[in-house]
């Protein structure tokens, strides 16, 4: 695989033009008006909730660039937040190279603070619930599933989005729609396994399985209900080779896993501060991610 030219790495944006919302474990959001933000991805990556000290280089451009190709695809389904507005005219001339490649500008929404998880495989945190209850957060599944294994039909299992540093929280469905209704509950959940279900589909065409992923949701001022943040990214799916599919293990996937399976062999309690990447991990990490994009997407990193 052709690696492509490395840029340099973005921890932290700087902008200076813009007034700064917030930073996010890796997006950094700034103003854009009263009803714009300008979202920059930086190449920060966290594990186990705690933002390591080294970026991944090209992560940022990686993600961005691969959330749009989803956008795009996915748009029949439901509306989606980019404007199309080229980030390099929103900010100084001299900050261009901080969002080249790794910003959207995005209608500014009212988030919905439910995260909209679903799960096509047994994985994971759901692997660990099924042993120990027969169920994937609270939703009853066929005994005798086994690690990795496809599930009859895709599930819906919303989280609570948590406060910066802490986990998201698994929610019961009913406990949805006691946040944020009825209707609006049994909504999301159609688009998002809908969502689901067209991507995993053309994933495969691609050589790829996407066991599960997650997606978030806002409302305009009209009360229109719009995808956002970030679409089937490598962090916020977890995508398995088809190739190297096998029922019954732990799969490596596209993504961090690289870092965590490092992470889980040092003395470390899974709290700030993170201990220093080697700089093999780092260079296997940013592969990983760029081989995702390239073998779901068909494209270089532009």
């Amino acid at each position: 695989m052709t690696m492509s030219t490395s840029h340099s790495p973005l921890y932290e944006s700087t902008l200076k033009s813009l007034p700064l919302l917030g930073r996010g474990k890796v997006r950094d959001n700034y103003a854009v008006g009263k009803d714009k933000l300008l979202i920059v991805t930086t190449d920060r990556l966290s594990s186990f909730d705690v933002i390591m000290g080294e970026p991944i280089p090209n992560k940022g451009r990686v993600l961005n660039q691969m959330a749009d190709f989803w956008f795009a695809k996915l748009s029949h389904i439901v509306p989606n937040h980019n404007t199309g507005i080229d980030p390099a005219t929103v900010v100084a001339a001299d900050e261009a190279d901080q969002v080249k490649g790794r910003a959207v500008v995005v209608k500014r929404l009212e988030p919905i603070l439910v995260e909209a998880v679903v799960r096509g495989y047994l994985a994971g945190s759901g692997w660990k619930d099924y042993q120990a209850t027969g169920s994937v957060c609270s939703v009853a599944l066929p005994p005798g599933l086994k690690n990795a294994e496809k599930l009859p039909e895709p599930i819906f299992t919303p989280a609570a989005k948590a406060e910066m540093g802490h986990h998201d929280e698994n929610i019961t469905y009913d406990e949805m729609e006691r946040r944020i209704g009825t209707e609006r509950s049994a909504t999301i959940r159609e688009i998002s396994i809908k969502l689901y279900k067209e991507a995993a589909e053309y994933a495969t065409t691609r050589g790829i399985i996407i066991a599960d992923t997650k997606f978030e949701f806002g409302l305009d001022t009209r009360g229109e209900l719009f995808l956002m943040d970030e679409v089937l990214t490598a962090d916020s799916s977890r995508f398995w080779p088809a190739d190297g599919y096998q029922v019954g293990t732990n799969l490596p996937s596209f993504d961090k896993q690289f870092v965590r399976d490092w992470l889980e062999t040092q003395a470390w309690g899974k709290t700030p501060p993170a201990p220093k990447l080697p700089e093999d991990v780092v260079a296997k990490t940013a592969e990983k991610y760029e081989e995702a994009l390239q073998r779901l997407t068909g494209q270089s990193l532009s």
